[in-house]
C-alpha cells in the first residue's frame, strides 16, 4: 500500500530523502519539483553522500566540480550548527592549507583615503573580537522548488546553518581606511583558483553597495564555533555579510576593493545571483534589463524535528515539533504549522534571535485525530508580514529565491 503511495505522490530531489531508520515508503515530500511529477512511476535514485574529513557522512553531495553539498533539514536540528554539519558551497577549486594562518595578508584599497595592508596577525591584535551567531545561506538554496528546473545546483533546504563566528568588526577596520564619499560599491576577492587552473581567471568576485558595506555586524571571521576557521569554510580568513547570499561573504579574503561604480567581477551581472523586477513566464528567454540583484534574503522556516519519513509509535496523539526560521535582513514575526494541508494553521512558539541575524527557533505541538499518514506544513511570516508561498514563485533562470513553505511526511502507526 505504502509502494503505491510513493509511486504516487513522490517529489523528486528531497535533500532529506528517507534515509537509514526512516520508513523508506513514504514520500519525500519536502521537496518542491514540479507537482505533475508526484505521478512517476518509479523513485529516483538516492543522495549521493559527501566524503569529506571533518565533514559529517549525512551531508547531501550536490556537486564535485565545485565540491558542493548541503545539510538535510534535519540535521539543522542544533541552536548552534556544529561545524560538521554546515553546507559546503565552493565557486573554484579550494585552495591548499596555509601552514602559519597569522601570516595570512589581506588589503583594503581603492575609494578609501587610507590603504589598509595587514596580516591576520596584526588584524588580531589591533581590534577587539567579538563573537556572533549568525545565519549564512547560499543564494541558490531553494532552487529545486522551480518548476521549469533552473541551472546549478539543486539545492532543496540545506544551503544554510547558522555557527558561531568569532572576528572583528569590518566597519572598525574601515575606519581606519576611510571610506570615500566616492564610494559606491566592493568587490570581494578571495584566493580559490579557478577551476579551469588559469591564474587569470576569477572562481568567483562578488561585492554589495557602499550602505551594506558599513553594516555593523558584517564580520572579518577566523574563527568557527570556537575553533580556527577550516580551510574548507574559507579559512584562514573570511568575510561575514549576514542577510544577503553567502556568495558576497567571501572565503579565503585576500581583497576588498572599493569601488565607485558597480562591480563588474565573476558571479555579478547578466544573471548571477539575480531575479527578475517584473515576473517573467517561468521557462521563457530573460531580458538581463529586467533583473536586479538579489539582496535580502526571502523569508524560509524548516521543520528540524521529526525528520522527513518519521516512523511514530501507534497511538501517538501529539508529535512536538522543532524547527528553524530566518528572514534575511529582517526578523520572522511569526512561524505557523499545519497538519491538513494549509486547510487551517497552528502559532508555534518562536524564540527571540540571540543577536541580530541569528536564527529563530521555534517549537510547537500538534494533535492528530489518529493513526495514519500526515504531512506536517510549516511557513514563516516575515516582520514586514510577507509570508513563504506554498510554491516557488518569481521564476529566474537560475533559480534564486525560491523559498515555498517546508513539509515533511509521517506515519503513524
Amino acid at each position: 500500500m505504502l509502494d503505491d503511495l510513493l509511486n504516487r505522490r513522490f517529489f523528486l530531489g528531497s535533500a532529506a530523502a528517507v534515509g537509514a531508520g526512516m520508513v523508506g515508503a513514504l514520500p519525500a515530500v519536502s521537496t518542491g519539483k514540479a507537482f505533475a511529477q508526484a505521478a512517476a512511476p518509479a523513485a529516483p535514485k538516492g543522495p549521493q553522500y559527501l566524503k569529506y574529513p571533518g565533514k559529517n557522512d549525512q551531508l547531501v553531495l550536490l556537486g564535485d566540480r565545485p565540491l558542493v553539498a548541503e545539510t538535510p533539514e534535519n540535521l539543522l536540528d542544533d541552536d548552534t550548527t556544529p561545524t560538521e554539519k554546515l553546507f559546503v558551497r565552493n565557486n573554484g577549486q579550494i585552495p591548499e592549507e596555509v601552514k602559519d594562518p597569522d601570516q595570512w595578508k589581506f588589503v583594503i584599497d581603492g575609494e578609501v583615503k587610507n590603504k589598509v595592508e595587514m596580516t591576520l596577525g596584526e588584524l588580531k591584535s589591533k581590534f577587539k573580537p567579538v563573537t556572533r551567531r549568525i545565519v549564512l545561506e547560499c543564494g541558490g538554496n531553494g532552487r529545486s522548488f522551480f518548476s521549469p528546473e533552473t541551472r546549478g545546483n539543486q539545492w532543496t533546504n540545506g544551503g544554510v546553518g547558522c555557527p558561531e563566528w568569532t572576528g572583528v568588526r569590518l566597519a572598525d577596520v574601515l575606519k581606519i581606511a576611510g571610506v570615500k564619499p566616492s564610494a559606491v560599491f566592493t568587490g570581494h576577492y578571495g584566493s580559490d583558483p579557478h577551476l579551469s587552473g588559469d591564474a587569470g581567471k576569477q572562481a568567483i568576485s562578488r561585492g554589495v553597495p557602499i550602505k551594506k558595506l558599513m553594516d555593523e555586524n558584517n564580520l572579518l571571521v577566523w574563527a568557527l564555533n570556537g575553533q580556527p576557521l577550516p580551510n574548507i569554510h574559507g579559512g584562514p580568513l573570511r568575510l561575514i555579510i549576514p542577510g544577503w547570499p553567502g556568495s558576497v561573504s567571501a572565503k579565503w579574503l585576500t581583497r576588498i576593493w572599493v569601488r565607485d561604480r558597480y562591480h563588474d567581477g565573476q558571479g555579478m551581472g547578466q544573471f548571477s545571483y539575480r531575479v527578475a523586477v517584473k515576473p517573467m513566464v517561468p521557462g521563457d528567454k530573460a531580458d538581463e534589463k529586467n533583473f536586479r540583484d538579489l539582496e535580502s534574503m526571502p523569508v524560509r522556516s524548516i521543520i528540524t524535528s521529526p525528520a522527513n519519513g518519521a516512523k511514530i509509535a501507534a497511538g501517538t496523539k501529539d508529535i512536538k515539533l522543532r524547527g528553524a526560521a530566518w528572514a534575511g535582513d529582517l526578523t520572522v514575526k511569526l512561524v505557523e504549522v499545519s497538519t491538513d494541508f494549509g486547510a487551517t494553521w497552528t502559532k508555534a512558539k518562536l524564540q527571540a534571535p540571540k543577536n541580530k541575524y541569528d536564527w529563530q527557533r521555534w517549537t510547537s505541538v500538534v494533535k492528530l485525530p489518529s493513526d495514519g499518514y500526515y504531512e506536517i506544513w510549516t511557513r514563516g511570516i516575515d516582520s514586514r508580514g510577507v509570508a513563504q508561498p506554498h510554491i516557488a514563485g518569481s521564476w529566474n533562470p537560475q533559480g534564486y529565491g525560491g523559498n515555498q513553505m517546508h513539509r515533511v511526511a509521517v506515519l503513524v502507526g
